[in-house]
């Protein structure tokens, strides 16, 4: 499973930073819309990382069913 974080930006009015990360698996991509909260000058590896895993944990990641 490949996790790429493509574009975050932070929205003051949540006081959050929103992003889009995307998962290559089996060959296909997944989308995801990710928010960490916190300040502006939280740490990038940090809100990187939260967003990661909060894109991991959106994911089907149950084997398929085979026939």
């Amino acid at each position: 499973m490949e996790v790429q974080v493509k574009k975050v930006w932070y929205n003051p009015a949540q006081a959050a930073f929103e992003g889009r990360v995307d998962i290559v698996r089996q060959g296909r991509q997944f989308r995801y819309p990710c928010l960490v909260k916190g300040p502006v000058d939280m740490p990038a590896n940090d809100v990187l990382a939260q967003m990661k895993s909060q894109a991991a944990s959106m994911t089907d990641s149950r084997p398929a069913a085979s026939s």
